[in-house]
C-alpha cells in the first residue's frame, strides 16, 4: 500500500516540478500600456484601473479566468 502513495508523491513533485518549469521559461508578459491606462493581452480592452492596482493584472477577468481554467485542464484539475 505505501507503494502506491509513494508513487502518487512521486508524481506529483513531478508534475509540481515541470509547472515550476514552464513557469521559469515563460517569457515574460508585458502588457500594452499608454497614459490612458493598462490592455489586456488577450483582447486588447482596457483594463480597470481598480484591478490593476489590487493585482498588477495583465489581462480582463473574462480572459483571465479562460486563461486559469485551460490551464488547470491541461494538468486535470478543472472542475465545473
Amino acid at each position: 500500500m505505501s507503494d502506491i502513495f509513494d508513487r502518487a508523491s512521486q508524481l506529483e513533485a513531478e508534475e509540481r516540478e515541470r509547472l515550476l518549469a514552464n513557469h521559469r521559461n515563460r517569457p515574460q508578459e508585458r502588457p500594452d500600456q499608454d497614459a490612458h491606462g493598462r490592455y489586456c493581452l488577450a483582447c486588447g480592452i482596457a483594463i480597470p484601473p481598480e484591478r490593476v492596482a489590487r493585482v498588477n493584472a495583465v489581462r480582463c477577468v473574462d480572459c483571465q479566468h479562460i486563461r486559469e481554467k485551460q490551464e488547470a485542464t491541461r494538468v486535470g484539475r478543472y472542475r465545473q
